[in-house]
């Protein structure tokens, strides 16, 4: 191996290697290393012509991603710039006579601290300055040690018999999987909101809140006797002296209690939980008040731990149907809103409760809690309202039928999830990360136009935050509130250079993403990821930044900012942004002859792009039709915070024929992938399907697979039933399962998701499930593209 010196220059050669070719890179290899997707490699070096590649630029970028090649967490504080506050990183430029270095974001040469100039050379270099660490992670020195994670379940009670056994029954279960040291505490609500004192064990004992009226945190406290805490719940010596003067006491002891201490007390309570008490007239829904249930527990958590790590873990049956935050009134003559309802404004109360949420959301944000929802109904429960307070604070939301389905149950199990005992600095702990907030520093060439995800702005100005908003902008720093492994921001670029100021050739950008966060070991963690990339300046040759282009990262990237649209503009004009900036794409990329459709040609960086636009149209996301207002909100929001690969899923579900001809294969998402003596697994992310051909079902209700001589069969029909179990293993949430048959009910599960190229006005015999639609195939939507693209 190359010593480290050469090693750097080693590193260098290869990417301008990779640039002299046009920006040609390996996407996966920088997801790997970095946890980082980008639009493109290649950037145009002007504003005028980063307006005609149509697609912005942006990356998605996993903050928590594990990375194999990263070093363990580093104990020391990183070394900052004194100009921008950019982390020292390997794209820095290092006088090792004069112990400077050069920060690559804003020019400013600093001075190493004693103890870094008195041991660096080119052959001893600091893990952060090593070329292949772009990302590394700090355990920060400096910073309080924060308190062991809070967990506030919030149950509603709301419940027939059935669901309430099986959701005490998964609670209980969740209580082996939390870590001793960690603190609970339980708040159920119905008619009214009842915060249990699990520090009072000579009987149960609890406090009953109102369920008609909202109430502040102040109010809160006076109302349990508790003191507003320090940092990690810690008492300060003012507040000692103001518990002695007002008989009060914290929060921590009384209602919030390690596991360790309160576990035999909080299972005696959910044992002994009943269904609300309050009598329901027949023609009237149960009074549930979810929204002063939420203000209380945000209310106690602000007292008790401010600016810790802490979940309000929500578990709701049905609407709120009294108090602030209801979502429809109790008499059983009103419905509950519909898409037809909000497009005419007929929704009464979502406008007051998208509000309240949103308040609550922001108080939440401000002391660094999240807020998990979990909802089992049939019916809907108000999750479009209520959305604003997990995506803002980087919450979880499950939506299941029934609190007994896998769904829920699977999904509750592995959100509490650990690191291999073997992982060093994390071995054991649980993956979730709590209270983190994500800065970007750019170069000067370009500015920060917004993010997309599970974030709220903090608010911070600059010279690299563009006037021009893509998400929420208007910043360079967010709150991500509760992150894991899969979390991912989606991060949208402005390039602001004129034309009138040409870039040198060797000119390269910077990106650099700084994410603090609680780890689950109580210890502050920063981590930094460093980015450098290439610019390019011929506006007559777009072939370098052609080659550099990513289309399933671009196809995400405007996936997320069709989502983002749909909370403030109307769904046909979404679609008509999608179709006119595909053709556009297409004219700018695509080889052809002005006028000749038949000369249209898109190279291998671009091919799949039209399809994944195809499939975005058509998908839950963009279509309301068959989803009820919280569906939409549910499939919306898991898009906005998953991974590239499993949001491509979402949009463009991924199909397996099973067959006697060969092993499993991959298939056209296609009405013609559908035979009589094929299996198929359908994997859409939120639902996976093994649908049976037609012969197949017959051949299995007759038993064959119970022969002997038909051991084949028994086989194939094991096979996709086994890769159905490995991907639901390795997903969250927990997607449904469903087993099918060709042309009964639930083969509409993949009906709906193929592409109609099949109809049941298609003629020329060929083989393949007719689909009754008159939506337009790929075939039809890429003739349509094409004889656009190529006008004049």
């Amino acid at each position: 191996s190359l010593p480290r010196a050469q090693r750097t220059s080693a590193t260098t050669t290869t990417t301008m290697a990779a640039d002299a070719m046009g920006g040609m890179r390996d996407v996966y290899a920088d997801e790997e290393r970095d946890g980082v997707r980008m639009s493109y490699g290649t950037w145009p070096s002007s504003r005028l012509e980063a307006t005609r590649i149509v697609v912005p630029v942006g990356c998605l970028y996993s903050p928590l991603k594990k990375i194999a090649a990263m070093p363990p967490a580093l104990a020391y504080d990183p070394v900052k710039c004194n100009g921008c506050a950019g982390v020292l990183n390997p794209y820095c430029q290092i006088d090792f006579r004069t112990k400077l270095w050069t920060c690559p974001f804003c020019q400013n040469r600093n001075h190493f601290a004693p103890h870094y100039a008195e041991n660096i050379s080119e052959h001893n270099l600091p893990a952060e300055l090593i070329p292949q660490f772009t990302t590394v992670e700090y355990e920060l020195q400096q910073a309080p040690q924060s308190g062991p994670p809070v967990f506030l379940f919030v149950v509603d009670t709301c419940l027939d018999e059935e669901e309430m056994d099986e959701l005490k029954d998964s609670l209980q279960q969740t209580l082996n999987l939390i870590p001793e040291d960690s603190l609970v505490g339980l708040i159920t609500f119905g008619t009214h909101v009842m915060v249990h004192e699990l520090g009072f064990t000579e009987c149960p004992k609890s406090y009953v809140f109102r369920g008609t009226k909202e109430y502040p945190a102040q109010k809160v406290q006076d109302l349990l006797g508790i003191l507003p805490a320090g940092r990690g719940g810690m008492q300060t010596q003012q507040a000692q002296q103001q518990a002695q003067a007002s008989a009060r006491e914290p929060a921590v002891g009384r209602f919030l209690l390690p596991i360790s201490e309160c576990s035999f007390t909080l299972e005696s309570i959910l044992e002994d939980l009943q269904r609300d008490p309050w009598p329901v007239p027949s023609d009237q829904r149960t009074q549930r008040c979810s929204g002063v249930a939420l203000s209380v527990a945000v209310g106690l958590l602000e007292s008790a731990y401010s600016r810790q790590g802490a979940r309000i873990m929500t578990f709701i049956g049905g609407p709120a149907t009294t108090g602030p935050g209801m979502i429809v009134g109790r008499p059983k003559t009103e419905a509950i809103r519909s898409h037809t309802d909000i497009q005419k404004n007929n929704a009464t109360h979502m406008k007051a409760a998208q509000q309240f949420y949103k308040s609550l959301a922001e108080r939440a944000v401000a002391s660094s809690h999240v807020v998990d929802i979990f909802a089992c109904s049939l019916d809907q429960v108000g999750l479009l309202e209520m959305k604003a307070c997990c995506e803002k604070t980087g919450g979880l939301i499950v939506l299941a039928d029934s609190f007994g389905q896998s769904v829920f149950k699977e999904s509750l199990r592995r959100m509490f999830r650990r690191f291999p005992d073997d992982s060093p600095g994390d071995g054991g702990h649980l993956q979730m990360g709590f209270a983190a907030q994500i800065d970007v520093t750019t170069s000067r060439e370009f500015k920060i136009a917004g993010a997309i995800g599970s974030c709220s702005s903090l608010k911070k100005m600059g010279p690299n935050v563009a006037e021009t908003e893509i998400g929420t902008g208007g910043t360079s720093a967010w709150s991500m509130g509760g992150v894991d492994p899969s979390t991912t921001l989606a991060v949208y670029f402005e390039i602001t250079n004129s034309n009138a100021n040409p870039l040198p050739a060797h000119k390269r950008r910077y990106i650099q993403f700084v994410t603090q966060y609680q780890h689950a070991n109580g210890r502050t963690r920063l981590r930094a990821t460093t980015l450098c990339g290439p610019w390019h300046g011929d506006p007559n040759d777009a072939s370098p930044i052609a080659r550099s282009f990513d289309q399933e990262a671009s196809a995400v990237l405007m996936a997320r900012i069709a989502t983002h649209r749909t909370e403030t503009e109307e769904v046909p004009d979404i679609l008509r942004w999608v179709d006119r900036s595909l053709i556009r794409l297409c004219s700018k990329f695509a080889d052809y002859r002005k006028d000749d459709p038949g000369s249209f040609r898109l190279s291998q960086e671009f091919a799949m792009y039209p399809q994944f636009m195809f499939h975005l149209r058509r998908s839950q996301f963009l279509q309301l039709f068959n989803t009820s207002p919280d569906e939409s909100a549910y499939y919306r929001s898991v898009l906005v915070r998953e991974n590239t690969t499993n949001s491509l899923v979402m949009i463009q579900p991924s199909l397996l024929s099973y067959s006697f001809q060969g092993t499993p294969s991959p298939v056209l998402l296609d009405a013609a992938s559908v035979s009589p003596d094929t299996i198929l697994l359908l994997d859409t992310f939120f639902h996976v399907v093994v649908f049976h051909g037609e012969k197949i079902a017959m051949w299995r209700d007759q038993g064959y697979q119970d022969h002997e001589e038909h051991i084949h069969f028994k086989n194939l029909l094991i096979a996709p039933q086994t890769d159905a179990q490995r991907i639901m293993d390795q997903r969250f949430p927990v997607p449904r399962y469903i087993v099918c048959d060709q042309h009964k009910s639930e083969a509409r599960f993949v009906i709906a998701k193929l592409n109609p190229s099949l109809t049941h006005n298609t003629n020329d015999g060929s083989a393949g499930e007719r689909i009754f639609t008159d939506d337009v195939s790929l075939r039809v939507f890429m003739e349509h593209l094409m004889k656009l693209a190529v006008q004049s």
